[in-house]
């Protein structure tokens, strides 16, 4: 497959005026770049590319036929797709047609989709690239008109193509108002079902405000590279509306089997994961050459710099000039890892409900095993009684759609409660310590915080995935996944492996928190057999129940590594 990476032009117009919505932004680069590229579709091992000009038009066409649908004014307008080129162009023709864009999930089952669209009242629906149309389109009300976008379906619905060759491109927009709904995020729903994130045209313009005095990405045409789900409020920040900022190129992958080709072919500039992204990268490169052999490689000045020019060409990632990694923790071992490699990770904290704004770990700031430092004018204090992330700052949400209760559980006079639990020292540097809701308490009665536990884990190369878990036991125990490594040495050195792990834990752990024993279970955690979340988080009550009616044997077996038969 041919390269993506392209020049920019000599002379770029960036936009200077910070209080634009994204709207706006995309309407500058379509006037001053039309015809350089925006967006670049794999299909088929070539890539298809639009040009600003192109994507307005169609966006505007389509902008035209929602218009002509004469919907009531802001209505819900749900988009349902994989990520691809006309998921950032429908997005853009909802909202440039006065509605509110309402995005889900890609693995949705369809009694999940039916709870989305029905709890968010959406008028209309775009179906796009879908791994499992067949049966999720069971859960699509038969009464909610519903069109297909290239990659999707292509019957049983209206067709995009069909519909844009029918209609002029929407003169005479109205540009959204500071304060009106711009997108409803639901979220992914790790312990219950999802909620409705209302986030208004106004959060995005302060919070972009306040990362562009952290992180200034506006002064490069930036190539982005989109995989994780654009209906995660970090993707779309970081991806799409970070690709209007500058007028960068965004390229989509066309499958996971093409992911590593389709990222070395863009080398993007800019790119987002979350932590078991960058763990997957690293396992990678260490199942082709042990740890202690490429950092005596590192070591040596002739050579370091090709071996590292080498991995990094690998994964396509020698071109980064901004890594981020979020939405869940990332530990010291893996940052270690990439600063060896001349690649530093910004860690960066933050939740649908707080637009992802919040914190962020500045290269010229760093403290390990914290999530960095405050933005601008965000304000943080923890709960003296939970330890819980109590925070506030003008792009919290509206709160969640149709649910004023909860709402009002998570946002106290204009606080937002986040769930997660912390600590904030002297300098500013703020640490997730756990998440509240995963807090257990043994049968001995005593509160566990999984979290910290967990984390410690991070080092052993041989542990892909693991969960701690003892809700009603005496002591807890660690369920894990092995990594391909783990996969590839004897059964005998991964329990070595793994007892040496726990004995140099328990070491620091209070008398109740102690692992009792290890658990190596068969099958791999996944989002396909919903246990993970769309954004690879481990959905904790999942596991619970999965193993519900194991734990005891597995506890009473007296082995230090036990192996799911």
């Amino acid at each position: 497959m041919e390269s993506l990476t392209q020049t920019a032009p000599d002379t770029i117009p960036f936009i200077t005026n910070d209080s634009l919505t994204y709207l706006e932004r995309f309407y500058h680069w379509e006037e001053h770049i039309p015809n350089e590229t925006f967006l670049s579709q794999a299909v088929d091992g070539t890539w298809k590319s639009y040009t600003w000009k192109e994507v307005g038009d169609e966006a505007r066409r389509m902008a035209s036929s929602i218009k002509a649908m004469d919907l009531p004014e802001k209505s819900n307008i749900a988009l349902v797709s994989k990520n691809c080129a006309h998921w950032i162009i429908a997005d853009l023709a909802i909202v440039m047609s006065g509605h509110v864009s309402v995005p889900f999930y890609p693995n949705l089952t369809a009694e999940q989709l039916n709870h989305v669209l029905t709890h968010s009242e959406s008028r209309l629906l775009f179906v796009g690239k879908l791994d499992d149309w067949e049966h999720m389109q069971h859960g699509v009300p038969k009464s909610l008109r519903c069109i297909s976008i290239p990659l999707g379906p292509t019957s049983g619905m209206e067709q995009w193509d069909d519909l844009i060759a029918e209609q002029q491109p929407l003169g005479d927009i109205k540009v959204p108002e500071y304060n009106d709904l711009w997108t409803i995020v639901y979220t992914s729903g790790t312990t219950g079902s999802p909620k409705g994130v209302m986030l208004s045209h106004g959060a995005y313009i302060s919070a972009m405000q306040s990362v562009k005095k952290v992180v200034d990405l506006t002064k490069s045409r930036h190539r982005y590279f989109s995989y994780l789900p654009l209906c995660h409020i970090a993707e779309r920040a970081v991806i799409g509306v970070g690709s209007y900022n500058c007028g960068g190129t965004i390229a989509f992958a066309e499958s996971l089997d093409t992911f590593l080709d389709n990222l070395k072919s863009t080398m993007p500039t800019v790119f987002f994961g979350v932590p078991r992204i960058w763990t997957k990268f690293q396992l990678g490169v260490l199942s082709k050459m042990p740890e202690k052999k490429l950092n005596l490689l590192l070591k040596i000045p002739i050579i370091n710099k090709k071996v590292k020019q080498k991995i990094l060409d690998g994964l396509g990632l020698s071109q980064v000039e901004f890594a981020i990694t979020g939405a869940a923790p990332c530990h010291s071992s893996i940052h270690k890892f990439y600063n060896n490699l001349g690649l530093y990770l910004h860690e960066a904290y933050g939740m649908s409900e707080n637009s992802a704004v919040c914190s962020v770990m500045k290269e010229d700031a760093v403290k390990p095993g914290t999530v960095g430092q405050l933005y601008d004018g965000v304000e943080v204090k923890i709960d003296p009684q939970n330890g819980e992330v109590v925070m506030r700052a003008p792009w919290v949400m509206m709160g969640y759609y149709n649910e004023p209760e909860m709402t009002a559980e998570v946002i106290k006079d204009g606080w937002l409660h986040t769930g997660d639990m912390g600590e904030l020292d002297k300098d500013g540097f703020l640490k997730i310590t756990g998440r509240v809701k995963d807090t257990f308490k043994s049968a001995k009665g005593e509160y566990i915080v999984p979290g910290p536990i967990e984390w410690q884990f991070g080092m052993n190369n041989n542990i892909e995935q693991i969960c701690l878990v003892g809700r009603e036991l005496p002591q807890p125990m660690a369920l894990v996944v092995l990594s391909d490594i783990g996969n590839t040495i004897t059964k005998e050195e991964v329990e070595q492996s793994l007892s040496s792990a726990v004995i140099a834990i328990n070491k620091d752990l209070v008398n109740y928190e102690r692992i009792h024993n290890v658990v190596v279970v068969r099958e791999v955690w996944s989002i396909d057999n919903g246990i993970l979340t769309p954004t690879m988080k481990i959905k904790r009550p999942k596991i619970e129940e999965h193993y519900a009616d194991k734990l005891s044997a597995w506890y009473d077996s007296g082995q230090a590594v036990v192996w799911e038969e």
